[in-house]
């Protein structure tokens, strides 16, 4: 009996009291406690940590957003249509547009041309939208093209073409994968900024033929013989970006119809020959001395927009449409090339014929004149891929049959042209 009180008694001893049952469930309670404030912190954490994410996501897609790959093309869309604006005196004739600029060309800039290059020069731009300047170094070539852009008060941008040329991508610019930009060049804002007004935009191909044309301009050569406006694109980009220029449509921008490009071309060893595609959708002027000075009254600049000098050309051809008889001459000459030389003139050399006749005329020159210089420059320039030796012996009759058809001396550059074969 004693054995089991001692037994129970040491029981009693050993069991946990009430308080200590009590702070057990406190520190079970505290452990739950802790262990939800953990979870909670960690979710608190996950939160947080999302949201600065997200907010991380949200800032680098407004930086690339506000990152244009075009900066100066996107500087352009900036400027609002009544900034854009500009007051066109539009109220000149073709001749007086001659006349005006070789005054202006010889009293504030020192430089000299004859009446008939400068004839040449605008009737030229009504033809095609590229134009040869062609002789030897040092007569005005480069000049031309930059002072009729001073005349009417919108510089000419001169691009400097340079023998490692291959591609659109040399005159229009390329994208830089590693800055994730797009090297815009002065062609490219001119030719985004043309799309945007009504001036005349001159860009100047110094020393064109450095390079081979048919190569970096190709595509040019293509768009610019397009009838449609629509149609008449180049591939800037071959992708789409939300954030590029307004202008770019699926990467393409359109070659507007007031830009014209004035190539020069130097007659010496350190330049490539131009193929005949180019010379035949070119408009060619001959430039082999320098004119002599003259004194003329001083002149200021003009500000007319592309929209009337084509309506001035338009005009031009229906003031002075070419007659009947001088399309009898022209299928004349034609057909005694075809036969006896086996060159002719084509359709399209006989399309630019009849636009440049008549504008030549409207800018004070002759009917002689025009076709003087668009048959030596056109026709008769496909004689240099001929065998020389036979065309000397083809030459006194070509000269013979000019005069006939269009009256001795009438054809000064023709005949002049033709006897450099005559002593070969």
């Amino acid at each position: 009996m004693t054995g089991m009180i001692s037994k129970i008694l040491l029981e009693a001893d050993t069991a946990p009291t009430f308080w200590q049952t009590i702070t057990g469930h406190k520190a079970v309670f505290a452990y739950i406690v802790v262990l939800l404030c953990a979870v909670v912190a960690l979710m608190l954490l996950f939160i947080i940590r999302s949201a600065r994410e997200t907010q991380a996501r949200e800032k680098e897609k407004k930086l690339l957003k506000e990152k244009r790959r075009f900066s100066r093309l996107g500087e352009l869309d900036k400027i609002s249509k009544e900034d854009r604006k500009k007051t066109f005196d539009d109220n000149i004739t073709l001749s007086e547009l001659c006349d005006k600029f070789r005054d202006f060309a010889s009293s504030q800039m020192g430089l000299y041309y004859e009446p008939q290059t400068v004839r040449a020069f605008v009737a030229s731009l009504a033809v095609s939208r590229l134009v040869i300047m062609q002789g030897i170094s040092g007569t005005g070539k480069t000049s031309l093209g930059y002072a009729f852009g001073k005349f009417l008060n919108h510089e000419a941008s001169i691009v400097a073409v340079q023998p490692s040329w291959k591609d659109r991508t040399d005159m229009l610019g390329y994208y830089n994968e590693f800055t994730g930009k797009f090297t815009e060049t002065d062609l490219l804002y001119d030719l985004y900024r043309a799309n945007t007004d009504d001036e005349i935009y001159i860009t100047v191909l110094d020393e064109m033929n450095i390079s081979r044309v048919e190569y970096y301009f190709a595509e040019f050569l293509s768009v610019l013989e397009l009838p449609e406006l629509a149609s008449r694109k180049i591939e800037v980009v071959s992708d789409v970006k939300d954030n590029d220029p307004k202008l770019l449509e699926k990467g393409k921008l359109t070659v507007p119809d007031n830009i014209w490009f004035v190539g020069t071309a130097n007659n010496d060893d350190s330049t490539l020959s131009i193929s005949d595609k180019v010379y035949d959708r070119a408009m060619v002027i001959e430039l082999q001395s320098r004119a002599k000075p003259f004194s003329s009254p001083y002149t200021e600049p003009v500000s007319i927009s592309s929209t009337y000098l084509r309506r001035l050309y338009d005009e031009a051809l229906t003031d002075f449409d070419t007659e009947e008889s001088v399309r009898a001459k022209l299928e004349q000459i034609d057909a005694y090339l075809s036969e006896h030389l086996q060159i002719t003139f084509g359709n399209r050399i006989m399309r630019q014929t009849e636009k440049f006749i008549p504008v030549y005329r409207a800018c004070g020159g002759t009917e002689d004149q025009a076709l003087d210089l668009i048959l030596s420059k056109k026709v008769l320039r496909k004689l240099e891929i001929q065998n020389p030796v036979y065309v000397s012996t083809e030459a006194e009759g070509l000269i013979y049959e000019i005069e006939k058809i269009f009256g001795e001396g009438n054809m000064p550059l023709c005949v002049f042209y033709m006897k450099k074969f005559v002593r070969i």
